[in-house]
């Protein structure tokens, strides 16, 4: 008798996964690995050329295969291919390839993984700046952080980006989305559908080791990669402000900055002097954070759930963060740390948690705690793999009900269709 044959899926990426660059990346190994568990047969593709960092995924059982934009060997490939399921990374690789895996593959489940929802990045950067514009106070931002569902929506819903991104989310079958506030933007304020989304934040597994000891660390310490704007504006404001006035009350205080793609403009800032240390890329992220004693993310914008706060939780080093970095983390949960709105209550967190041991302490097991009861992978990837198969197993009647999904595709896809095909045309006459 033979064998059931195993499901196919396709992963098309806007880049290739580099899980020790950027949070993003690392969600999508998870996801990846979580496929990889069901014996799932995947394929990798992006348009993308390599970065630096990338993951090895034929080491893992996993298919690379190259493709381009606005050239019909796609379409060849796809066909032969016939995948079950076709999840798209960032919404823009649904608007280039989602028509043509309609066309060529018209059963296959259509997922959008979105790390996180970039229109509402996008327009709170354009707040803060618009904020930094109109004040030359670079202290208090209380004004920017956390406001109403509402006052997000009218900060998105006139944007060009935002059209494009709700969108996509409603031509896909399912959307993965990795924070529950954005969830409830999506259906609150923008009506979408709940039976659209799945809630699937990071995914993680328990440490096997107890965290290093209070005793045992040193400094403070910030981390992510300088691509992401939210990145490289958490090290101005900590260079300008926040660093500075830690250090009136720690003299002696360091503070380490790792990031991939480190650029000149944050080379620039390396000030050992001033106990400032940009130190390019870490090699071992979670070695470096355990040895820190806190860990400071004051981001003044950004969206999605933030990696290196769970990076932190799983070291076991408390943060000092945002309204922004904690959005969407906790729940109803005590913080593994501290969250301020200003850059004077940020720098008195972070010097009570790295001078107050019992204080550091109960932060620490706070992080362990809310990993235990909202990151872990053994509940996460089975809901996953629980809805994919429901979507499956249902896909007739929830393409039915979405019927502005299909009117989307329609209108959308036909344009970008012969958009694409023009495009293809133009550059073979070159």
């Amino acid at each position: 008798m033979s064998q059931p044959r195993a499901t196919k899926v396709l992963v098309i990426g806007y880049v290739w996964p580099e899980p020790r660059s950027s949070a993003a990346s690392g969600h999508v190994m998870q996801i990846l690995d979580t496929f990889l568990q069901q014996g799932w047969d995947i394929t990798f593709s992006s348009p993308a050329g390599t970065g630096e960092h990338r993951a090895d995924l034929t080491s893992l059982g996993i298919r690379e295969v190259p493709i381009e934009l606005n050239n019909s060997s796609f379409d060849t490939f796809v066909s032969e291919l016939a995948p079950d399921i076709v999840l798209f990374d960032q919404f823009m690789m649904e608007e280039q390839f989602g028509w043509r895996v309609e066309k060529h593959c018209p059963d296959a489940l259509r997922v959008l993984e979105t790390s996180d929802l970039q229109s509402l990045r996008h327009a709170r950067h354009q707040r803060l700046k618009d904020r930094l514009k109109a004040s030359d106070d670079v202290d208090d931002f209380t004004g920017l952080f956390a406001p109403a569902l509402r006052e997000e929506f009218e900060l998105m819903a006139d944007t060009d980006l935002a059209k494009r991104e709700i969108a996509a989310l409603y031509r896909c079958d399912l959307n993965l989305m990795i924070s529950e506030v954005e969830i409830e933007l999506l259906v609150e304020q923008f009506r979408l559908p709940r039976n659209l989304l799945h809630w699937c934040p990071l995914m993680v597994d328990a440490p096997s080791a107890p965290p290093p000891a209070f005793e045992d660390r040193a400094h403070f310490l910030s981390i992510g990669n300088f691509r992401h704007a939210p990145n490289w504006d958490a090290v101005l404001w900590m260079k300008t402000t926040i660093w500075p006035l830690i250090r009136a009350q720690l003299p002696e205080a360091q503070l380490h900055i790792y990031g991939a793609y480190t650029p000149p403009k944050a080379t620039a800032l390396h000030n050992a002097a001033q106990g400032f240390h940009v130190m390019n890329w870490a090699e071992d992220a979670l070695q470096v954070m355990s040895a820190a004693r806190v860990c400071l993310a004051p981001l003044r914008f950004g969206a999605g759930i933030k990696g290196k706060i769970v990076d932190a939780m799983l070291c076991g080093t408390p943060n000092v963060t945002t309204p922004i970095g904690a959005e969407g983390m906790c729940g109803e949960m005590p913080w593994s740390g501290h969250v301020a709105r200003s850059a004077q209550a940020l720098a008195d967190a972070a010097i009570k948690l790295n001078q107050d041991k019992l204080h550091w302490t109960q932060a620490q097991q706070a992080g362990a705690e809310l990993l235990n009861k909202r990151y872990r992978q053994d509940i996460h990837g089975p809901a996953l793999i629980e809805r994919l198969e429901h979507c499956r197993n249902n896909l007739q009647s929830l393409r039915n009900e979405n019927f502005t999904g299909s009117m989307l595709r329609h209108h959308l896809h036909k344009s970008t269709q012969y958009m694409s095909q023009w495009i293809e045309a133009k550059n073979s006459s070159q």
